[in-house]
């Protein structure tokens, strides 16, 4: 069990006061040490509780002269009757930066993930001896300028994530979140801790990995924007509940944390161990889910909640992250077409909001196609360049490359009509159904346009590669298809597929 020590910051070339050196919880000790001085003979092994230790210790004189307090609350704030600040610090941290006992190089790592962004930063000013705390007026940093007027719109569905990532300098999926969190009132209405919330934004972006071609930190902001879109629609807007739109956001935010680039039947012939953890079912959806649990958790962010709600939303935001994964889309997708048939969906009852949330959390996930030709390019050829950058690694490790995998048989243009005929079609068709609004036929159209860009695209290529291997360029996009039609067959059987599919089609 972790313990967090709450340290107020006291100068080193001062005596120590009596007050400060004195009983603290189960961990009580004597005030008549010098600090770093010669120990009293009689206080050399000391035992408080199941706590022993060696009070010729420096690091531990240091601790105990710093009032150490055994708290649950993660933050940095004044402390009450006092005019010293204090930061929650891990134990195993501070021995740690005071060079105090070996560490690998791995826990030095996971030191520096544990403490992030601004919790690393208030450390090293204590560590240093600066008691000098952040103003959280800062944490609007990157409501300025351009970036400021981004969020203005940030309803429109032509909004430029893209350009919104680098006017935020590479924090979009932060900033976006806390704009609308903050927007909503979620923030106040939770009572969520200021420096928590952003510390848990913070480690959520730092988990996603940078190199990941498509599964990154823009694709979470990109994928969070457009589900604030679907929950702005009237069918939703004016049903769901303050708890719905918090799940649906964090889900948003972390239905791919920690994506590794590759797909779930890589994971498997592979013997990824996270395959043997869930079991061949939804592993990478399973894996983002419980990411975004420990991240919850080792931030506190719920931890003023009762138990049992806390518990309940970390199982919600699991539900809406599982929704996810492609091998169930056609239970989903037969679900939302059967509740629509009979005209069934009741929106003050939990569970069929619950469903509507995992249903725009799909469409979220997997929009690229129903953006603007100029965004949707470019997200086709980022999930293009992963899935070749993974048949890349098969074919190196001599493994069978996956479907779609392989940039000499297949384009981008193929994989994107094959994608949008047999995947994205069919679910935006029924959620227009279900939202018949213009925000919807608008997606609808912008698919069509960017379906027939694409065939214009292959069909150059095609006139091209004619005079080279005639019999063969024109069956890319059948081919294509045929991989999707196999992947869906797989999954009707109980087969195990899952990112062969284009444009965040999940394993995530």
């Amino acid at each position: 069990m972790e313990v967090c020590y709450q340290l107020p910051v006291l100068p080193l070339d001062r005596p120590v006061p009596k007050h400060v050196l004195s009983r603290r919880g189960a961990i009580s000790f004597s005030s008549s040490s010098s600090l770093f001085g010669a120990p009293d003979p009689r206080q050399l092994s000391q035992r408080r509780g199941a706590i022993s230790y060696d009070s010729s210790d420096q690091t531990a004189l240091y601790i105990r002269m710093l009032d150490v307090r055994v708290r649950s609350q993660v933050g940095f704030e004044p402390e009450r009757g006092s005019s010293h600040p204090y930061l929650c610090i891990d134990f195993r941290t501070l021995h740690t930066r005071l060079g105090c006992g070996s560490a690998s190089s791995a826990p030095e790592r996971r030191v520096h993930r544990l403490l992030s962004f601004q919790r690393y930063l208030h450390s090293s000013r204590l560590l240093r001896g600066i008691p000098q705390q952040i103003p959280l007026h800062l944490l609007d940093g990157d409501y300025t300028g351009q970036a400021r007027c981004m969020l203005e719109k940030v309803g429109t569905w032509n909004f430029d994530i893209f350009l919104f990532d680098r006017l935020t300098n590479g924090n979009s999926l932060i900033t976006l979140t806390f704009h609308l969190l903050n927007q909503y009132g979620l923030v106040e209405l939770f009572q969520l801790d200021m420096v928590k919330l952003w510390r848990f934004l913070v480690m959520v972006q730092e988990d996603y990995h940078s190199d990941n071609p498509y599964h990154n930190a823009v694709h979470a902001a990109d994928v969070t924007q457009a589900m604030y879109c679907y929950m702005r629609e009237p069918m939703l807007a004016k049903s769901l509940t303050s708890c719905d739109i918090l799940l649906g956001l964090l889900a948003a935010a972390t239905h791919d944390l920690d994506h590794p680039g590759v797909n779930q039947p890589f994971l498997i012939k592979t013997d990824h161990y996270l395959t043997t953890l869930y079991r061949n079912t939804s592993v990478l959806e399973n894996h983002h889910w419980k990411s975004a649990v420990g991240l919850l958790r080792e931030t506190g962010l719920f931890s003023h909640l009762p138990a049992e709600d806390s518990l309940n939303m970390e199982r919600e935001l699991g539900s809406l992250i599982l929704a996810t994964d492609i091998s169930r889309q056609n239970d989903y997708l037969s679900r939302f077409r059967l509740h629509l048939d009979q005209d069934n969906l009741c929106l003050s009852n939990a569970s069929h909001r619950h469903f509507l949330l995992q249903m725009a959390l799909k469409c979220a996930d997997i929009c690229n196609p129903c953006r603007p030709w100029e965004l949707s390019k470019q997200w086709s050829e980022k999930v293009t360049e992963e899935f070749f950058q993974q048949g890349d690694i098969e074919k190196k490790h001599k493994l069978e490359v996956s479907p779609l995998c392989d940039r000499e048989a297949n384009t981008v243009g193929n994989i994107q009509m094959g994608f949008m005929t047999y995947v994205a079609e069919p679910l935006f068709a029924e959620w227009a159904r279900f939202s018949d609004t213009r925000l919807s036929q608008t997606m609808l159209g912008h698919m069509g346009l960017n379906k027939a860009s694409w065939g214009g695209l292959q069909q150059e290529q095609t006139s091209v590669s004619e005079e080279a291997e005639p019999s063969t360029a024109g069956t890319n996009t059948e081919n294509s298809a045929a991989a999707i039609a196999r992947r869906d067959s797989n999954t009707a059987t109980g087969g195990t597929s899952s990112k062969e599919i284009p444009q965040g089609s999940r394993e995530s």
